[in-house]
């Protein structure tokens, strides 16, 4: 049965969106809830992480994953010239860690001293201890999206750091803030 109440609604100028326009859209956007990931590479020896919550499973026939990045980040410039990155699924005690990764000035030396990790055993890249899932990928496409990149890459290895659990929480953004989809 259609509704015939008029939505609320605001128009959008695809060439030049006003800054009220950018923010009426992320605020729409958070009423989405997300997985919580840690996103990290090695280059020249040095490693790169950040938090991220947009990335989704592409195919499972091959393995493919993709993360978007922002641009003119770090992260997005060290994944894209290392060609391959590490995708860790965090859990709710893991909030801390997706703190500091996300928090603007990040040190670029010494950046992962507070935080526990492995190395993943296909790509070298941090995989954060404690887990729900790790996806180790080798990256196929780079696409540029308006202020980011879409990252598409082939999984060369996974695992969980910690194991099939009724009590695993994963770590959600929703809102604006951090949850957790268990009490």
């Amino acid at each position: 049965m259609e509704l015939t109440e008029p939505l609320d609604s605001q128009r959008v100028s695809p060439q030049a969106p006003t800054q009220a326009d950018i923010d009426e859209f992320r605020r729409l956007g958070a009423e989405q809830a997300a997985g919580v990931a840690i996103v990290s590479t090695v280059l020249r020896g040095r490693d790169y992480a950040a938090t991220v919550t947009a990335y989704l499973s592409v195919s499972y026939d091959p393995p493919t994953l993709l993360v978007s990045l922002y641009e003119g980040s770090r992260i997005a410039q060290a994944v894209v010239e290392s060609g391959q990155w590490a995708l860790t699924l965090l859990p709710t005690e893991q909030k801390r860690a997706a703190n500091w990764l996300a928090s603007p000035g990040t040190p670029t030396e010494g950046l992962l001293n507070q935080i526990e990790f492995k190395r993943g055993p296909a790509t070298g890249c941090a995989v954060i201890a404690g887990s729900l899932a790790y996806f180790e990928v080798a990256t196929t496409a780079v696409h540029v999206a308006a202020t980011h990149l879409l990252v598409v890459g082939e999984v060369v290895g996974m695992g969980s750091e910690a194991g099939p659990s009724p009590e695993a929480s994963p770590l959600l953004h929703y809102a604006g803030d951090y949850r957790r989809l268990k009490p």
